[in-house]
């Protein structure tokens, strides 16, 4: 395979992991701070989050991680209302990075 289909194929996957991050952050803060919901809502659907959006979004992904890889044993489960692992919040931090956004 091409770097750039490989490149492709990782965008439209790291696409889909913002989608289904974002949905779920702003289900979220629909339910603590709707004014604050309706802002982050209109700028995804822009694609133009404004900054404190995007830090918002940077740090409820990153205090969200549930899969860390780590049995019962050697740590505690973290129960979320979706599969949220390191790379899916690296994921997000790239994604916001490439839009201008400090994270």
């Amino acid at each position: 395979m091409s770097d750039e289909r490989m490149r492709q194929r990782t965008g439209s996957a790291d696409r889909r992991t913002v989608e289904r991050l974002v949905a779920a952050w702003l289900a979220e803060t629909e339910r603590h701070d709707p004014e604050a919901a309706g802002e982050a809502r209109d700028g995804w659907e822009r694609d133009a989050l404004s900054d404190r959006s995007a830090q918002d979004l940077a740090t409820w992904v990153t205090a969200r991680v549930t899969d860390t890889g780590f049995t019962e044993d050697e740590g505690p489960y973290v129960a979320g209302p979706v599969r949220i692992t390191p790379a899916d919040k690296d994921t997000v931090h790239a994604w916001l990075r490439a839009r201008g956004h400090a994270v």
